[in-house]
């Protein structure tokens, strides 16, 4: 069968990847047309058709400054897929673009998977309507999702989270000395995870940095974005005492003894490896402002809409300064009882989430129904 898949950030490149892979074994003649990055296209085989790089675009302000290079994306999306003429279309959260391509694809008559939902129980719900015309399925990897379409009359399939599939595929690999091979001192670790987009490093990566200081007994080490070369950092960096890792962020969790993260699945990510973490987030002031009428929900970081409360602390906006970050890092670092309760807090998580093979468990779904 001839699958299109659609991924539009690096945590739908890790886990199209994975469901590629997946795919491949349970369908021997398997061809796949990508959007995504450097993993799709290592477990595809074939060249991608757009790097997520040039296509990921964040917040309202954002948005509309590239309006028209995103609506060049979308109609030469269209144009592709028609000329491909795929089996099934499968789109991997990145709903801004995946939702107008759903519309036109189903208008075209192909079948229409959507694996990892858009977050429509957080705002404009009234997308569900949509969803339930556009999309033959829908694969949904938080437990709560299953519950919200249930509300609406719309069937979906839960199929665990992901991400559990790569913390394990990541821990059964044996590795060299992390230290010694990326040039690191015999000091305590601080992850910094600055996200994987040029708008968000820009705006967490500077007050990150600021804790180096504060901090002298520690080493911080930047996670940087596959999809960024190492000359955008340096901007930022300039002299100062932190080093940086690529391609390598679960080996660096691995090793951390606390992280400041920026909001997004590497929350979960860093929760997963039982990492003690600040949630940072700070966009452009317009974005949120309007951002914070439309989103109804409590916590901006998964591992709190999870567990459905404030496990870890969300420094959002105004309230991300240097002070405060110091301080909730010093927690994290020096208070023995509140790593403990974080630590339990993330073994709760996990449980919830269900056990690892969300991958295998889609593509068997999937397989099943175009059969």
């Amino acid at each position: 069968m001839k699958y299109y898949v659609i991924a539009g950030e690096a945590s739908g490149d890790l886990h199209g990847a994975n469901l590629i892979r997946a795919l491949k074994k349970r369908d021997q003649e398997a061809e796949f047309r990508c959007w995504g990055g450097e993993l799709i296209q290592e477990a595809a085989g074939t060249p991608l058709v757009e790097h997520y790089r040039n296509t990921a675009f964040m917040g309202f302000v954002e948005v509309v400054k590239n309006l028209r290079t995103i609506l060049q994306f979308i109609r030469a999306c269209k144009e592709d897929l028609v000329a491909y003429a795929p089996d099934v279309l499968i789109l991997i959260d990145y709903p801004g673009f995946n939702l107008r391509i759903a519309d036109f694809a189903k208008k075209q008559g192909l079948r229409v998977f959507y694996y990892i939902s858009p977050q429509i129980w957080a705002w404009n719900t009234g997308r569900v309507h949509k969803i339930k015309k556009m999309v033959d399925r829908m694969f949904v990897i938080l437990p709560f999702e299953r519950d919200f379409y249930q509300k609406w009359d719309v069937e979906v399939d839960f199929v665990g989270h992901p991400l559990l599939d790569a913390v394990e595929a990541d821990k059964a690999v044996e590795t060299t000395d992390f230290y010694t091979q990326n040039g690191l001192e015999d000091k305590p670790i601080v992850a910094l995870l600055p996200g994987s987009r040029q708008q968000e490093i820009k705006r967490m990566l500077p007050i990150m940095l600021e804790m180096i200081a504060h901090f002298p007994t520690h080493q911080f080490v930047i996670a940087g974005a596959s999809a960024m070369e190492e000359v955008f950092y340096q901007e930022f960096i300039g002299d100062s005492a932190v080093k940086m890792v690529k391609n390598q962020t679960y080996g660096l969790l691995r090793h951390a003894k606390a992280a400041l993260v920026t909001s997004g699945t590497a929350t979960l990510e860093t929760a997963l490896y039982k990492v003690p973490q600040v949630v940072c987030y700070k966009g452009n002031a317009l974005s949120y402002q309007l951002g914070k009428r439309l989103v109804k929900v409590k916590y901006i970081s998964l591992v709190n809409l999870i567990l459905d409360r404030g496990l870890v602390k969300e420094l959002i906006q105004d309230d991300l300064q240097e002070e405060t970050l110091k301080n909730e890092l010093a927690l994290l670092l020096e208070e023995e009882n509140y790593r403990a309760t974080l630590l339990e807090g993330y073994r709760e998580l996990a449980d919830v989430l269900g056990g690892a093979g969300a991958s295998g468990r889609v593509a068997d779904l999937m397989v099943g129904y175009l059969l």
